[in-house]
């Protein structure tokens, strides 16, 4: 049996502008392969009937069985007797190549190389490993003396905090996970930004939140007359932002637009948690950002939950992160964490308190290493694509670039046969949308991402001719509320 299975309708709003100059068939065989590869159909999912999506989509019957067709001799879907047609996790790739290939530049993660000095780190942890070794290794609320010094890093930037308002978790994504799952009850409104990260849409979703849609904009930032509509009417039990160079736009939320939105989250009897996984990596100079809910009401500040981590700063392989919350809070999350796991390894957890000793260090180090990388990167695309709209945010980890045309899936396609593999934009939003825009980390080195501009600038003109085939535009973004 399927493990889930799309309608029509919803598939016909991921699919957006799909049609080409090519067969049409063709043209929504590679539609699917895109939603497929940028995980935003995951595998076991049971694709429409074929009479019913040709109705949706004005086709013919035989050119959408056409497509399930091609998509099964690729190796994307499989046919089950009384389930239809589901897809699979990919065994052959048709045209594009496998990531992680000899040739092939994959910039689907914007995961900056493991600082330098790590590796002493670890021999460091592992030479006091007699202090930690006779502990029984099973905390889910996290080591003592790391929880202290994260506390203290929150009272340092502003926000007086106790050890025992921190739950050390296996990275940030756990830690939103967690909180999605004790936070959110099935069928209860999430609302969260878009464009997002898209693994923390993905957690809100499987705990059965309904998602409903904060726009940030790359010159405005943060939509708040849009956020006052969604949370008036909405009522969400949660809201999600990552306020410091968020993810992908780093765009930053400026000192009064979070103090609106701390307000208005508040009003609406929501948890704001704010996601602080980029906060750190400040590339221009300029000082920090205090968190969300610093400098504010006691009472405002117990609506306010923060999570950070490791990975962007110092490894992506450190699975060390952590929430910021009310000590009841808190406590609701240590006794809902073993049905999930049992907590986080203690050799890890002695590296990241050797880190965050060092921290000054380690952020210089990050700051030009992804000022490098962002500055060559916005050269070359100044150089090989000047009709892109190109902002270079003073930090954060990757550029949201406006491509003028809603051709973002069929150039992350074209893109993925020519070596590149790189996500689409509506792999960031909130049921589809931002085709118009591409994410593309700058957290490889200068001679990768000049390579990988050039790769886009041959695809483009692939792309384009599917734009300009005379489709109508892409559907609006709707939100629920």
């Amino acid at each position: 049996m399927p493990d889930s299975r799309l309608s029509s309708r919803s598939f016909a709003v991921m699919l957006g502008r799909w049609r080409g100059a090519g067969p049409a068939y063709r043209d929504l065989a590679d539609a699917v392969r895109v939603l497929s590869l940028d995980g935003r159909i995951v595998p076991g999912t049971a694709l429409p009937a074929e009479r019913d999506l040709a109705a949706r989509l004005e086709l013919s019957r035989t050119t959408v069985a056409a497509a399930y067709r091609d998509l099964r001799e690729s190796g994307h879907l499989r046919s089950l007797r009384g389930s239809g047609s589901v897809v699979q996790a990919v065994g052959r790739m048709a045209a594009a190549p496998e990531p992680g290939g000899a040739d092939t530049i994959d910039l689907s993660q914007a995961s900056p190389s493991a600082w330098p000095g790590l590796p002493e780190l670890f021999a460091e942890a592992a030479s006091q490993a007699s202090r930690w070794v006779s502990r029984p290794g099973y905390d889910v609320r996290g080591d003592a003396e790391l929880r202290q010094a994260i506390a203290e890093r929150y009272t340092a930037r502003g926000l007086p905090t106790h050890a025992t308002q921190i739950i050390v978790t296996t990275g940030a994504q756990a830690a939103i996970s967690l909180l999605a799952d004790v936070l959110v009850r099935p069928g209860d409104r999430v609302a969260i930004e878009t464009p997002t990260y898209p693994h923390a849409a993905d957690a809100f979703s499987r705990a059965g939140g309904r998602l409903t849609a904060i726009p940030v904009h790359l010159d405005s930032g943060w939509d708040l007359e849009r956020a006052e509509h969604v949370l008036r009417r909405a009522a969400p039990s949660v809201v999600y932002t990552m306020p410091d160079f968020q993810n992908p736009t780093g765009a930053s939320m400026a000192r009064a637009a979070r103090e609106e939105f701390v307000g208005l989250a508040a009003d609406a009897g929501a948890v704001l948690v704010a996601d602080e996984t980029t906060a750190d990596l400040r590339i221009d100079p300029g000082g920090a950002s205090a968190p969300l809910g610093a400098g504010m009401d006691p009472l405002l500040q117990r609506r306010v939950v923060t999570l950070g981590s490791l990975g962007k700063s110092v490894w992506g392989g450190l699975r060390v992160g952590w929430i910021r919350a009310d000590v009841d809070l808190v406590q609701r999350l240590v006794s809902a964490r073993p049905r999930r796991e049992l907590g986080t390894p203690e050799m890890e957890q002695q590296v990241a308190l050797l880190a965050l000793a060092r921290m000054p260090e380690i952020l210089e180090q990050r700051a030009r290493l992804l000022g490098a990388g962002r500055d060559a990167l916005c050269a070359a695309l100044a150089s090989r694509l000047p009709h892109w709209q190109v902002p270079c945010p003073p930090g954060g980890v990757a550029l949201w670039v406006g491509l003028g045309e809603p051709v973002s899936s069929p150039l992350s396609w074209e893109a993925r046969t020519r070596g590149l593999v790189i996500s689409s934009g509506p792999r960031f939003g909130v049921d589809g949308g931002h085709e118009r825009h591409l994410r593309i980390p700058f957290t490889a080195a200068p001679a990768i991402l000049e390579r990988s501009v050039e790769i886009l600038a041959e695809a483009w003109d692939s792309a384009l001719s599917r734009a300009r085939a005379g489709q109508p535009d892409e559907p609006l973004l709707a939100s629920v509320v």
